[in-house]
């Protein structure tokens, strides 16, 4: 079984460096067989979110899994709803409840509007109480970052954000590693671009090593200090995104991965209706 390498978090605690996400995996069972596979190929950090709605089958996946539960790395994320201190402060002790878990190991601010500050507040008490181990942000830019975290007490771990080689994240990058904030990348493999997927500089590297691309991008993004969890239903992807530490990038490989930064994502947090767009979306208090 593949071991996972570590990445440290400002506040000392040690997140795995590629973990297996659950995004738009449905709570019809199939989250509960594809976590169950992910846990038996060797997965040892697991990303759900209140907003995903499957933070139940997560929570029997892990603990039908026979694996001690200081050995899971389990991040959930609070939806827009439930911000605000007396909100959120409810919504942490619901999560941990649809986990069926003691303590959640990082739990973010999934979407960076409304009130914030008073929702942080609720997780730097949890944090303090025991029920969060890392605390962190999601889909943060440098503008909504500078208008939030410097009204914080405690410094996020990560910010989950937008992540490929065709979107590196340069700006952003310079503001976490000042502040000793670890990157996570969602759409790690680009989220379906098939542009990044036939890339001939991939290419040519993913038959240089024997590889897939998307081993390739995801060694990129491992070597580049950035937190993964590729997210698949099918047991041999779900394989072989783990399949990545048998060899290494060069340096001259690496540079020439970066040379392939567009410096544009699919998602803009910044742009105007995104908080009244996303609030309509979902609905996390519905009875699912």
């Amino acid at each position: 079984m593949t071991t996972i390498p570590t990445i440290k978090l400002n506040d000392g605690n040690e997140i795995p460096a590629i973990g297996f996400g659950t995004y738009q995996i449905p709570n019809d069972g199939s989250t509960y067989k594809a976590v169950k596979e992910a846990l038996e190929f060797g997965y040892r950090h697991i990303d759900t979110a209140v907003a995903y709605f499957n933070e139940g089958e997560v929570g029997n996946a892990i603990n039908d899994s026979d694996i001690p539960r200081d050995q899971i790395w389990v991040t959930s994320k609070l939806w827009l709803q439930d911000f605000g201190y007396e909100a959120a402060k409810k919504a942490i002790d619901v999560s941990l409840q649809k986990l069926g878990l003691d303590y959640i190991d990082l739990y973010l601010i999934h979407q960076p509007y409304g009130d914030v500050p008073g929702a942080w507040r609720a997780m730097e008490e949890a944090k303090k109480d025991g029920k969060i181990k890392s605390i962190g942000v999601s889909n943060m830019t440098p503008k909504i970052w500078n208008n939030f975290v410097p009204q914080f007490s405690i410094m996020p771990s990560v910010n989950q954000v937008e992540f490929n080689p065709y979107f590196q994240q340069k700006e952003l990058r310079k503001i976490l590693d000042n502040n000793n904030v670890k990157l996570e990348a969602w759409a790690s493999l680009g989220q379906g671009n098939q542009e990044l997927m036939h890339d001939p500089v991939l290419a040519k590297l993913a038959e240089k090593y024997n590889k897939d691309i998307g081993q390739i991008i995801l060694r990129f993004e491992n070597q580049d200090d950035a937190v993964v969890f590729p997210k698949s239903v099918h047991a041999s992807r779900i394989k072989s995104n783990l399949d990545i530490f048998n060899f290494e990038l060069t340096n001259d490989e690496m540079e020439q991965i970066k040379a392939l930064d567009k410096n544009k994502g699919q998602h803009d947090p910044d742009a105007p209706g995104v908080q009244d767009m996303l609030l309509s979306a979902y609905d996390v208090h519905a009875e699912n």
